[in-house]
């Protein structure tokens, strides 16, 4: 028997811009159907179309109205191995995620899956909104061939896991995005399918959920179970991944060990040119905005020592300030600003938050804005970091941009002993002395 879970062979995904909603319904009615008649099944699962992306009537569709999400994507993943799946915004790593759990269909190529299937991964996906959680729980069991007495019996430890028994007897639709996600991982993770499939949708929880996450995945592999990882925080991927591949642009970059993966993926995004060489950085059409989120970000100034526009790298403990401009259509009060630094692993190193400064000033504001933030040193070590700006109204965030720009913190003798401080995240002035015993 073929040690084989997933096989990939040439997979493509083409979407048409501005229908990509009619084709999701499409999807998910498919979805629905196929599901509850070949979820039982372990025989391996084709998903093909006999058109090819190079086919004539494709080949006669204008560029401007079609995108490849996917194209000519093939990998295999064994039996028991976790495989993470990493790459910059727009790869391809969800659509890939939606054909694999059998959400969308592919435009061509074949994905094989040998196993039952268990996905989390956009808020939402599986449930049914009127249903309570209870009653979700049934659903998603069956909708994996699970029988009513193995969901029974998993039932309490479901509950358990996530959480929510306070809220088990009331509709999802009344549930906040993190009671959702915390139900829809434990339901994912308990009901003990052969490949367990998990999107970013874990950044929803909080700290101390994503840590029992984390920790389940790890029992779920433990138990030879297949894995499938896909996250923008490197730490958690190298942690839990055996193996990984890396989507660019839609195609393959790179496969094979998940720290080789990784130093590929840092590599190739530290040469995209975020960090500018103007100290000036637009917003205006910057990439990395959610699409719930309106343009009001203009754009982001930075300066270090003595008022220096910061063009280059900046040595440990230097000054920096920056003026973030944005625009308030509406008369609003309650506006905050904020600067999260993210280290290469992506993960959130500091936060700098307007809120966090007492004795501000407040009023309805209309118009053109500006928050301007100083931070006398800046004590990371050294490295490259990445900036996420964001404005919020009312503790909410109305616009973010999650890579504004980076900045290098070079190596530099901060201590004036000649030793370059090299781990950790921060540099903290200290004393030693030796207390000599008499």
């Amino acid at each position: 028997m073929s040690d084989i879970a997933i096989r990939v062979q040439n997979l493509s995904k083409q979407y048409k811009i501005g229908v990509k909603g009619h084709d999701r319904l499409k999807d998910l009615l498919t979805h629905s159907l196929r599901s509850l008649f070949s979820r039982n099944s372990k025989s391996p699962i084709r998903n093909s179309q006999s058109a090819s992306p190079n086919s004539k009537s494709q080949i006669r569709n204008s560029q401007s109205d079609f995108i490849w999400a996917l194209k000519d994507v093939s990998f295999e993943v064994k039996q028991g191995e976790t495989l993470g799946i990493i790459g910059p915004n727009g790869a391809g790593k969800s659509t890939l995620l939606k054909i694999l759990s059998r959400i969308t269909e592919p435009t061509s190529g074949r994905a094989q899956i040998y196993g039952r299937v268990g996905s989390l991964l956009e808020v939402g996906t599986g449930f049914d909104r009127e249903l309570t959680g209870g009653e979700n729980i049934y659903l998603n069991g069956s909708i994996l061939g699970m029988k009513k007495a193995e969901i029974e019996r998993k039932f309490d430890e479901i509950v358990d896991f996530s959480g929510v028994e306070k809220f088990i007897d009331t509709p999802v639709k009344h549930y906040s995005s993190g009671m959702y996600v915390r139900l829809a991982f434990s339901v994912a993770a308990h009901l003990e399918p052969e490949i367990l499939v998990v999107d970013e949708v874990l950044a929803v929880g909080d700290a101390a959920f994503q840590k029992k996450c984390l920790g389940k995945m790890e029992d779920v592999a433990r138990a030879g179970r297949t894995v499938l990882f896909v996250s923008h925080n490197m730490a958690p991927v190298e942690h839990l991944c055996h193996k990984g591949i890396m989507l660019q642009e839609g195609k393959l970059a790179f496969s094979g060990g998940c720290k080789e993966a990784i130093d590929y993926y840092l590599h190739s995004v530290s040469g995209e040119g975020r960090a500018s060489s103007s100290h000036i950085v637009d917003l205006s059409n910057a990439v990395g905005r959610p699409s719930r989120c309106g343009p009001m970000l203009r754009r982001l100034e930075l300066y270090t020592d003595e008022g220096r526009p910061l063009t280059s790298g900046m040595r440990i403990g230097a000054s920096l300030k920056t003026f973030i401009h944005f625009r308030l259509e509406n008369p609003t009060s309650n506006v905050e600003a904020l600067l999260g630094f993210d280290n290469s692993l992506g993960q959130r190193v500091f936060t700098a938050y307007s809120a966090f400064q007492p004795g501000r000033p407040q009023g309805m504001r209309f118009g053109d804005q500006t928050y301007v933030c100083e931070i006398p040193s800046l004590t990371l070590v050294p490295g490259t970091y990445k900036i996420k700006v964001e404005v919020q109204v009312s503790n909410s965030e109305v616009d973010l941009v999650e890579d504004a720009t980076r900045i290098t913190i070079v190596e530099s003798d901060y201590f004036g002993t000649g030793k370059i401080p090299w781990n950790g995240f921060f540099v903290l002035n200290h004393h030693w002395y030796l207390n000599q015993n008499l």
